[in-house]
């Protein structure tokens, strides 16, 4: 009784907060409709009311009032069949994103994971490969840099690769414009950790600022910044992420692995699945 209760206060607060959809509240109907013929089965006055009539093709009103008794009888008694419907519409909506993006990115390993012009740190021809989706406003990027450092310095075999990913805001495009500039400079490794090690806001001048600390051709900078090839750049970087729903930052890949965020053990997480591939192979990474 107490599970039943905790169940139907759980259902009744998502349906007031509108999160359980409207397919999955069509399924559990569906569902009680056969439980509760089930439940006023053979011999039940009550159901032999709600059957078609001979030869009838659909119910009367009559008809319909008294199933529509039965069902709300039903989901009062019962309002958790409609959290376990939406429950394992979830799970099987997440098992076919996942086959998707699987496939996506099987099909798409070069652009992912081998691209000619990738901004690359590590070993150029390193065995396995890492990705990394990030904004330079992002503090949490921030925070998982010194782990992937560590990575990048303790891994002489791993291949890391930045993707840009300038979503929060407009200086952190302006930022990205700067490193994709630094990168036709050879400097985009270095460039990146200066920037994302940098305080403050993320935009085009302290992203020049950084640049010129590290001994770059500023008028070159300023030249690749506004041209078609970095633009082209971005907008591949993004139409990408698109693609693999990646929507926030950090965002790292290892094969068909996912690391969301910049979890304490990222390095260790990292690590294990670069060594995992190692050992396995990668027909991806």
């Amino acid at each position: 009784m107490i599970l039943k209760s905790a169940y139907r206060n759980r259902v009744r607060a998502m349906i007031a907060s509108k999160k359980l959809s409207g397919l999955a509240l069509g399924l559990a109907l569906l569902a009680v409709i056969a439980l509760a013929a089930a439940q006023f089965g053979n011999g039940s006055a009550r159901a032999e009311s709600v059957a078609p009539t001979a030869g009838g093709t659909a119910f009367t009103d009559e008809q319909k009032k008294a199933l529509g008794d039965i069902i709300k009888d039903y989901l009062i008694k019962n309002p958790e069949i409609m959290f376990e419907v939406q429950n394992a519409l979830d799970e099987k909506s997440q098992k076919e994103q996942d086959t998707k993006l699987k496939a996506f990115m099987a099909s798409n390993a070069k652009t992912i994971y081998r691209s000619a012009d990738a901004a690359v740190a590590g070993d150029p021809q390193g065995d396995v490969t890492v990705v990394e989706f990030f904004d330079y406003n992002c503090g949490y990027c921030k925070r998982g840099l010194p782990e992937v450092q560590k990575l990048i310095n303790d891994d002489k075999k791993v291949r890391f690769v930045f993707k840009e990913l300038p979503i929060l805001a407009k200086g952190s495009e302006e930022a990205a414009r700067v490193a994709l500039a630094a990168k036709r400079q050879g400097k985009y490794w270095e460039f990146h950790q200066a920037m994302l090690g940098s305080k403050g806001q993320a935009n085009e001048a302290s992203a020049l600022k950084v640049a010129e600390s590290l001994g770059l051709d500023m008028d070159k900078i300023k030249t690749d910044m506004a041209g078609d090839s970095v633009k082209t750049e971005l907008q591949n970087d993004l139409a990408l992420a698109k693609q693999l729903g990646v929507n926030g930052t950090p965002h790292f890949l290892v094969g068909d692995k996912a690391i969301p965020g910049a979890p304490d053990d990222l390095h260790d997480q990292l690590e294990a699945l670069v060594t995992g591939y190692r050992k396995t192979g990668c027909s991806m990474c």
